[in-house]
């Protein structure tokens, strides 16, 4: 049963690393082939995961050469266009300047209700909003609107927003992240008069951010 459990951790934690290798898209987000191997990965782990009679380099192995795979895929996509569209296929247009294409549809074989679906989750309920829809490689759904329906932005106005640059967490939980203090120019002095205004230290905080216009957001850890 020892055996079982520590042969549980050890293949968990090849998994991971493996996936973690894969890159950081979501399950969502992946490639056909990525989708692929992240399913036969787990498959192979769960032979020698429970059965012991099964050597467990049985199951490392082929995990391996799977990965060795895909980073070999991986690059094929980066170095060649030709090969991108074989392994990767092609984006289709399913909706062009506002109407629905019924051959891509049919040669994806993408049924209007799905398309409806795939609109409402972009949050577009009417069909006669979208100018085109694109059919992206990783199965997502890209749609521009026609120009009278899109939201508004601030350069429609002639308004110009202030930079608000990137904002930084500057306490997790407690714990002080020095290199944001570092690149802010900051120290854990200035810190701590900052998070005294709020009544407590910073060790005693839950989260404090601070935004590129200088705004501290900061709240304190609720007690045991």
């Amino acid at each position: 049963m020892l055996i079982i459990f520590f042969r549980s951790i050890f293949l968990y934690i090849l998994v991971l690393i493996a996936m973690r290798l894969m890159g950081k898209r979501e399950i969502g987000q992946l490639q056909p082939f990525e989708f692929a191997i992240a399913i036969m990965i787990a498959d192979l782990a769960t032979i020698p995961m429970a059965n012991t009679g099964i050597p467990i380099t049985n199951g490392i192995v082929p995990i391996l050469g799977l990965l060795a795979m895909h980073l070999v895929i991986s690059i094929l996509n980066m170095k060649s266009i030709n090969a991108r569209k074989i392994i990767c296929g092609k984006p289709r247009i399913l909706i062009f300047r506002g109407e629905i294409d019924e051959e891509a549809l049919k040669k994806e074989r993408f049924t209007l209700n799905e398309l409806q679906e795939k609109l409402r989750d972009k949050d577009v309920a009417n069909l006669g909003d979208i100018e085109y829809a694109i059919l992206e490689t990783n199965g997502q759904i890209s749609i521009i609107e026609k120009p009278n329906k899109r939201k508004t932005i601030p350069e429609d106005f002639g308004i110009m927003p202030e930079y608000e640059g990137l904002p930084y967490d500057l306490v997790m939980d407690g714990k002080i992240m020095k290199q944001n203090l570092e690149k802010l120019g900051k120290d854990y002095n200035w810190l701590l008069e900052e998070t005294v205004k709020f009544g407590y230290k910073p060790e005693e905080a839950l989260i404090v951010t601070i935004d590129g216009k200088g705004q501290i957001f900061s709240q304190k850890k609720k007690g045991k």
